[in-house]
């Protein structure tokens, strides 16, 4: 019994975890993963697998990627690691600004669920704001919404300025989400941006919520 004293304690995580309310009824757990970084050595692929199928283990079921993580390859990775657990899992990816056209966002969707071996994304992001007018953006979203490729769709790294700009736009209204940097060392958002999300029951979602370990 002594030497189970200095055992190192097992993770253990609530198997239900909170889940945040979208405009569309639908939900998405308050807690998940990121993949950034991830798909890029192909000798840590089985490690990576490992972790986001121990994350879905253990509760934590949103995965989150982007076409831009290793040119693709984190998407494929994350393909891998929810394969035959995709209902399991609330699945975002985002799409480049210069892919973020009527027709470009809907040939990046298209072409991110082939990566993630799915039919469907819960929740896909404009990655930042870039030149392509927003109103291009917001229409190609909404065809991916009403074919089905999507549930819902959503924006990151939008200031308060470009949310405001956004919900003028013929459906913009519909914006689920924006995913943004937030942690205890930068918290600037509390001003004026979360205020503003509140009010439109847009879901506030932090990226780096520990800033990288820092």
């Amino acid at each position: 019994m002594l030497a189970d004293r200095h055992r190192r304690p097992i993770l253990r995580m609530p198997r239900s975890i909170p889940r945040v309310a979208l405009p569309s009824r639908a939900t998405m757990p308050a807690l998940g993963m990121g993949t950034w970084r991830m798909g890029e050595r192909a000798r840590e692929r089985a490690r990576e697998v490992a972790a986001l199928r121990l994350g879905i283990d253990l509760g934590m079921a949103l995965i989150d990627s982007a076409e831009m993580y290793a040119d693709g390859g984190a998407e494929e990775l994350v393909g891998e690691a929810i394969a035959g657990r995709r209902d399991e899992v609330f699945l975002v990816s985002k799409v480049y600004p210069h892919h973020a056209s009527r027709r470009g966002v809907v040939a990046a969707c298209r072409r991110s669920l082939k990566r993630l071996s799915t039919d469907r994304l819960d929740l896909y992001l404009l990655h930042w704001r870039g030149d392509v007018p927003l109103a291009e953006t917001v229409a190609g979203f909404e065809t991916l919404r009403t074919d089905g490729s999507i549930r819902d769709w959503g924006v990151s790294n939008f200031d308060r300025s470009d949310m405001e700009e956004l919900l003028e736009i013929p459906g913009g209204g519909h914006c689920a989400a924006n995913q943004v940097l937030y942690n205890l060392g930068c918290r600037g958002i509390e001003w004026d941006l979360l205020p503003l999300c509140r009010r439109h029951g847009i879901a506030v979602m932090a990226y780096s919520p520990f800033d990288e370990g820092r």
